[in-house]
């Protein structure tokens, strides 16, 4: 499901490209030069450079790897002309016959539009109280014209100048969040001008960040429901875990850790304790009960519906997920299920070490850990590696 580049220079060409401009923004900040849009940094140009054009067009990425890879030779030998004891013109002049030589890449390519909250990141952490919160706004403001489901069939989608878009397809996976931010409250419009949505600048921004929570959860069971996949990997929802008499915990707070989230209730296949996952069950607040002795309970009405969102179900009893070192929803166990299977590994790569050593035949679970370690996941998210 996760498609990335074969080529091994091209992952590192674009994150550079994202660090380079983060880091350039941390610094304008860090000088006051940078100002604010939306309670962060606020980016400061029109355009940015663009990680999704260079993965389409691995040409212009080659062109613009062998310009930097000519610029880093021009510093040098202009390091090396300061340095040495008698000013070597020669070497000077070689520097302008370098940059005229570089394939510079084309920058229509290489430039994209950019917003102020471009480099901006979810303060959120897919929080399930958001994503409830979330969808109690796209109920009021958004479901009209995206429907129900978000697939852009609301009953007042034919009135508006342009038809919806179908958030429940990739389209919320390669925007950036920020970008999402800034559409959502200033609106967008077409190349002529004419607004193609509204601006929904009543809301706050902790609000809107819900919003983007829930249409992420719902985009993510909608298109498990259409094609059997994620259209794109999902973070774990956080929310908080009690642990028999232990101080409470977020689910965050395993990160390096695998987890396996099950909710609790009838179907269910009995669950042994394996030390290679966290087991942590998930229960509706109004269904609590005493837990055996060592389990992790969530009991959250909302964590309950954020994972039936993402699982595209209502039937939610019985569920499993395994979820990665890294915090993403991996698998998916239906209710009832003795064993685990490669088809309920639901967010895949095509670039995993598929010589790992595999777990024995018998052993489901461990066959599919094995896999989730040898692929771990590598996301493209406005197109630069997250």
């Amino acid at each position: 499901m996760i498609r990335t580049p074969d080529a091994g220079w091209l992952d590192p060409l674009v994150w550079g490209l994202q660090a380079a401009q983060e880091g350039l923004l941390g610094l304008l900040d860090w000088a006051g030069l940078a100002g604010t849009s939306h309670g962060q940094a606020a980016w400061p140009w029109a355009l940015r450079l663009s990680g999704e054009n260079l993965l389409i067009d691995a040409g212009q990425a080659r062109r613009l790897a062998l310009t930097l890879l000519v610029l880093a030779l021009a510093a040098l030998v202009l390091l090396l002309a300061a340095l040495w004891r008698k000013p070597r013109w020669f070497l000077i002049a070689a520097v302008p016959l370098l940059l005229v030589a570089a394939p510079w890449p084309q920058a229509a390519v290489l430039f994209v539009p950019a917003v102020p909250t471009s480099f901006h990141r979810s303060p959120t952490g897919f929080d399930v109280a958001s994503i409830a919160r979330g969808g109690e706004l796209y109920a009021q403001h958004c479901a009209a014209c995206h429907g129900v489901d978000g697939r852009g069939q609301g009953p007042l989608a034919a009135a508006q100048p342009v038809w919806p878009p179908d958030l429940a397809g990739p389209l919320l996976w390669r925007r950036a969040d920020g970008e999402l931010l800034w559409h959502l409250l200033h609106g967008m419009k077409d190349r002529h001008g004419a607004a193609t949505m509204p601006a929904f600048a009543q809301f706050g921004d902790d609000d809107a960040w819900a919003l983007i929570d829930f249409m992420k959860a719902q985009a993510a069971g909608q298109s498990l429901r259409a094609t059997g996949v994620w259209a794109g990997p999902v973070h774990l929802p956080d929310v908080e875990v009690r642990c028999e008499s232990r101080p409470l915990r977020r689910l965050s707070g395993w990160r390096g850790q695998r987890l396996r989230i099950v909710a609790a209730g009838t179907p269910q296949a009995a669950l042994r304790e394996d030390p290679r996952v966290v087991t942590v069950l998930l229960r509706r607040e109004d269904e609590r009960a005493s837990s055996p002795a060592g389990e992790c309970v969530a009991e959250s009405t909302a964590a309950w519906n954020a994972f039936a969102l993402i699982a595209g179900t209502g039937q939610l009893a019985g569920t499993q997920w395994l979820v990665d070192r890294d915090g993403w929803l991996r698998a998916l166990g239906s209710p009832g299920q003795a064993a685990w299977s490669e088809d309920d590994l639901l967010c895949r790569t095509e670039t995993g070490d598929r010589s790992a050593p595999m777990a024995p035949p018998d052993d489901s679970l461990g066959a599919l850990i094995a896999r989730m370690d040898a692929e771990p996941v590598r996301f493209l998210k406005g197109g630069f590696v997250r």
